[in-house]
């Protein structure tokens, strides 16, 4: 009998560490996006942004949408940080949608990381957040946004944002 309760503590300790492991890898997803915040705030400010040198990229500065899904918005782009290195406070691409204003405002991160050379070096496909980059082959990228500055309904890491323009506005972004 003594043997049974001994197994059954035992058993319960496990389920416990199991069942807490997810909240421990939550908080420690919700801590890096808090420090990403941070990191990126004066991003609200697209002269700030530019300085830092995130601009937009010939043939690639339009709106991306997704009719009837939502859409990603406008992406300045820091060229000088394309490379294999996935670094959490270091986005590649900055992401911009029209307000109700017609203002241009920060909504999200997206990580870049050109597919043949991190194919070259790895086996694995990067990693961020717990999450694994989605590829691009058009683009030539693996990625992952992170909708930091605007809730999402379909999740933090989803490709669209219901709540985005949907790229109505057709004014270039390089105007502001």
């Amino acid at each position: 009998m003594k043997r049974k309760a001994v197994l059954i503590t035992i058993l319960m300790i496990i389920l416990a560490g199991v069942s807490a492991y997810p909240a421990l890898a939550s908080s420690d997803v919700n801590r890096g996006l808090d420090q990403l915040r941070r990191a990126t705030a004066a991003y609200h400010s697209i002269p700030a942004a530019n300085a830092a040198g995130y601009h937009l990229v010939p043939g690639l500065d339009y709106c991306f949408d997704n009719p009837g899904v939502g859409g990603m918005g406008y992406h300045l782009i820091n060229t000088s940080l394309l490379d294999t290195t996935v670094e959490r406070l270091k986005p590649e691409a900055l992401v911009y949608d029209y307000n109700k204003f017609g203002k241009l405002q920060f909504v999200a991160v997206e990580y870049l990381v050109p597919i043949k050379d991190w194919d070259a070096g790895h086996t694995r496909l990067p990693r961020l957040f717990g999450q694994t980059f989605m590829r691009n082959d058009a683009l030539g990228v693996y990625y992952l946004h992170a909708w930091i500055w605007l809730p999402n309904s379909l999740g933090m890491f989803t490709d669209w944002n219901p709540k985005i323009s949907q790229c109505k506005i057709t004014a270039s972004p390089r105007h502001e």
